[in-house]
């Protein structure tokens, strides 16, 4: 076999190169794996991953690549194989298989179909992130196929349980099984490289950072009694108070270095310097992705389940409540200072899942990678990092190490109100965004 930094895929077209389509199978590979119900309900309820992972291992076996199956509990699996040439460290390209459960009741099409309409693959996974699983198979079997290997190893990671915060996928593999990824230094993973257009220009967003995640549970216990008495030590009164505090407070703007970056990219577009005065501004030009890019910009509380009592004439012992925290990199002292003041005295915070923000340099060799791989395929649009509000398997896999980024290139149409399709209703990727990315990341793994 062959190694190579070209880009065979596109050479190919030219008659430069071997001929393959790094994208001939990218939109089925997709439509199968969506129609694998992998819902994750945050506890082992769901199906699992099992009958995605062992899909995903026979495509690799198919073309020659042998892959190891791990299973934290029964139908929690990962898949983890090696690929690539010998020259350098490995890279780790992860994704995850689960996804959020849908009603299909609630969509114009079944979520778990792939069903093909106007021009998009419909279907729960589409943009989380069975898409990106499928291009990166695309690309491998098609160039294992032709014989063309990368020169840099690469580890394939398909995990489990991302959608609850990885602890049954990407947690174990770097608790359990580290000799899997230890060598690797850099990873390259989800919500990254898709554009948004900001003034008529394509804007390609690459992830270089994520908030901490902080998803907490609220106690407040008090003192039973009938309802028709006094009563000075109600804890549904003292959680009421906690959690209407949190949820109204105003954080105020805190820019990390990603989004400097970022808006300083978007500040030249609108003719104007970027500050932290006018950062709200700046993210209102990316228009729907305001929705995502508005939350990077300060911490965040959102509360999001109540509980409490169980007769309306009787006050309960203890009332709870769940809120979904996230904090920025640099600014988790801040963060958890001001939670105490919010929630008060009368009521304790435990954690459901507590993971640290983390943020990479945008700069080095992977960096230029991504940028002339996308620039290569659109050229004239403009390449910038940003800070996700969400998270992802990174927050384990940089336990190990490694620099992470997010990268999974979508070239979108202008009206399409992307960042609302994660998790949401009628779930759907463009069929040429799909080619697009298998391109693009055909490129970037010939180059990476």
């Amino acid at each position: 076999m062959s190694d190579d930094t070209s880009t065979p895929g596109a050479d190919a077209a030219r008659g430069e190169g071997p001929a393959y389509d790094p994208a001939a199978e990218v939109v089925e590979l997709c439509r199968d794996l969506i129609r694998i119900d992998t819902s994750n309900y945050g506890d082992d309820s769901g199906p699992g991953e099992r009958k995605a992972a062992e899909h995903v291992a026979a495509l690799l076996d198919e073309v020659g690549i042998e892959s190891r199956l791990y299973e934290s509990s029964p139908g929690r699996t990962s898949v983890v194989a090696r690929w690539g040439g010998t020259e350098g460290d490995p890279l780790l390209v992860h994704g995850h298989l689960d996804v959020v459960p849908a009603a299909a009741e609630d969509w114009q099409v079944h979520p778990f179909s792939g069903e093909i309409q106007d021009g998009y693959v419909w279907g729960r996974g589409a943009v989380d992130m069975k898409d990106f699983d499928a291009m990166l198979l695309s690309v491998v079997r098609a160039r294992t196929r032709a014989g063309v290997m990368p020169k840099r190893p690469v580890v394939l990671c398909f995990t489990a349980d991302e959608e609850a915060g990885g602890h049954q996928g990407a947690e174990v593999l770097v608790e359990e099984h580290p000799d899997e990824l230890a060598d690797c230094t850099e990873a390259i993973g989800e919500v990254g490289g898709f554009s948004a257009t900001v003034r008529g220009r394509r804007v390609y967003l690459i992830e270089a950072a994520e908030k901490g995640m902080a998803w907490m549970r609220l106690t407040a216990r008090g003192r039973a009694g009938h309802g028709s008495m006094v009563n000075t030590e109600n804890a549904v009164t003292d959680l009421a108070g906690a959690v209407a505090r949190i949820g109204a407070h105003e954080w105020p703007v805190r820019l990390t270095p990603t989004m400097e970056v970022l808006l300083a990219t978007i500040g030249e577009l609108a003719g104007t310097a970027a500050t932290p005065e006018n950062a709200p501004a700046l993210v209102e030009e990316f228009g729907g992705a305001a929705r995502m890019l508005g939350n990077v910009i300060r911490n965040s509380t959102n509360p999001t389940m109540l509980n409490a009592g169980y007769k309306v004439n009787v006050v309960p012992t203890e009332a709870t409540a769940h809120v979904d925290g996230r904090f920025l990199p640099g600014f988790e002292d801040e963060f958890f200072a001001t939670l105490a003041e919010l929630t008060g005295e009368n009521v304790e915070i435990d954690f459901v899942s507590h993971q640290q923000p983390w943020e990479t340099p945008y700069d080095g060799h992977l960096v230029d990678a991504m940028t002339r791989s996308l620039l290569a395929e659109d050229p004239g649009a403009l390449v910038a990092p940003y800070l996700m509000s969400g998270g992802t398997d990174a927050k384990h896999f940089r336990k190990l190490g490694m620099r992470s980024y997010g990268f999974a290139p979508l070239r979108l149409p202008a009206d399409l109100d992307f960042t609302a399709l994660f998790h949401g209703v009628d779930e759907r990727v463009p069929v040429d965004a799909l080619e697009f990315g298998a391109r693009v990341f055909d490129r970037f793994l010939g180059d990476a």
